[in-house]
């Protein structure tokens, strides 16, 4: 099953790109859905239809559906939010306010992520497209499942276990209710859920596709865009140029524009030299309806193929050596001073700028020491070698 998101900063046209790609999917006869992890739904307006929490059938093969959040944060959040209301409401917290601050932001997103693994396990499709939130909504969420990772492995055991023994004298003492199993439990399956996510969204046959306009400011944030992507081990297979002006010699205020459209294109197939660039122009009006959406994309691909699985072995290599190991992890437009790097125990810390990632280490890896690291053109690697066996007198 292929899985394609689409996403990029706030209007540039990410939500018509990915409707257009789910249309030429379904005419091709993939039973595709699309649908939207951004919680201002615009989906049905691009098709010109009316969507629900559940897929609706747009046109023979095509469907879509807007998630109900609400929904799923029912399903997967509530027992924990019962908990937190009642130790807000303990605390002296009105209650109003109590269900506020249990509701954790980017909630909608998180849980239109469970929606679209529900979907992809129904085994129902061929094709899932994904319209995402604007970059940075979509850059935190695929960031959680690990960012999760480490409390969950070894903070909350050891958390559960010492409010079963003490549960009595804790709550006396704190004057708050301390949690049963079943609030540890949902935590524990909400993560599994999110990991699965992770697993899904990062396997070879899902990867992410960027939205951009010809402007300097929205190129800026791609680059970014495409260097947080690959830090958390997602693949991004190519780029949409969105509203590119056609040339109108002779008029002096369109030229303007169009020459400095031009600029920025050469900017863009400098910044990303390996990705398929695909053009979309502007039109007089906005492209509704299938069939608007279809002719769109269609000259935007031409003859290349928007389901062609991504290439190559993802922005995390792993080559065996003789001494020990290397980790390559592609890190495109970072430079020297925007990367950090620390071993905790079997985790490599890194952070690029203001993203960080906990990347668990494999036990091929986790045995071996660090002997050095640095960053390259496009690319950070990571060097490891076997520690010699002291022998014993």
């Amino acid at each position: 099953m292929r899985i394609v998101l689409f996403t990029g900063k706030g209007g540039v046209g990410k939500t018509t790109a990915a409707a257009g790609t789910a249309t030429l999917a379904a005419r091709r006869g993939e039973r595709t859905l699309v649908l939207s992890t951004d919680a201002a739904h615009s989906l049905a307006d691009a098709f010109g239809v009316t969507a629900s929490a559940e897929p609706g059938e747009v046109e023979p093969g095509l469907w879509v559906q807007h998630v109900d959040a609400q929904r799923r944060f029912e399903q997967s959040w509530a027992e924990i939010q019962r908990y937190l209301l009642t130790v807000l409401q303990a605390t002296g917290v009105d209650p109003i306010t109590a269900e506020e601050l249990t509701v954790i932001p980017g909630a909608e997103e998180v849980f239109a992520l469970l929606e679209l693994r529900a979907q992809a396990r129904s085994e129902r499709w061929d094709v899932i497209v994904v319209d995402c939130a604007p970059t940075a909504e979509t850059l935190r969420l695929l960031a959680l499942p690990e960012a999760l990772g480490w409390y969950m492995d070894r903070v909350l055991p050891m958390e559960r276990r010492i409010v079963k023994a003490l549960k009595p004298v804790l709550a006396r003492a704190t004057g708050v209710p301390m949690p049963e199993d079943s609030v540890f439990d949902a935590l524990q399956r909400l993560h599994g859920d999110l990991l699965e996510v992770h697993e899904l969204l990062t396997g070879k046959e899902a990867s992410v596709r960027l939205v951009l306009t010809p402007e300097t400011v929205v190129v800026a944030e791609a680059r970014r865009s495409l260097t947080s992507l690959s830090l958390f081990g997602y693949r991004v297979d190519g780029v949409v140029a969105n509203r590119i002006f056609p040339d109108h010699a002779g008029d002096p205020w369109r030229d303007q524009w169009v020459a400095a459209q031009s600029r920025v294109m050469a900017e863009i197939e400098q910044s990303f030299p390996e990705l398929p660039i695909w053009r979309s122009g502007y039109r007089a009006s906005e492209p509704v309806g299938v069939d608007e959406l279809h002719r769109l994309v269609e000259e935007a691909y031409g003859g290349d193929d928007p389901l062609a699985l991504p290439i190559g072995d993802g922005p995390l290599t792993i080559t065996r050596r003789d001494d020990g190991a290397l980790l390559r992890i592609d890190l495109p437009f970072a430079q020297r001073g925007d990367v950090d790097l620390a071993r905790h125990g079997d985790e490599l810390v890194i952070s690029v700028g203001s993203y960080r990632r906990l990347l668990a280490l494999p036990a091929s890896l986790a045995r071996l020491t660090v002997s050095g690291a640095r960053v390259e053109p496009g690319a950070l690697k990571v060097r490891f070698r076997a520690e010699p066996i002291e022998e014993t007198p």
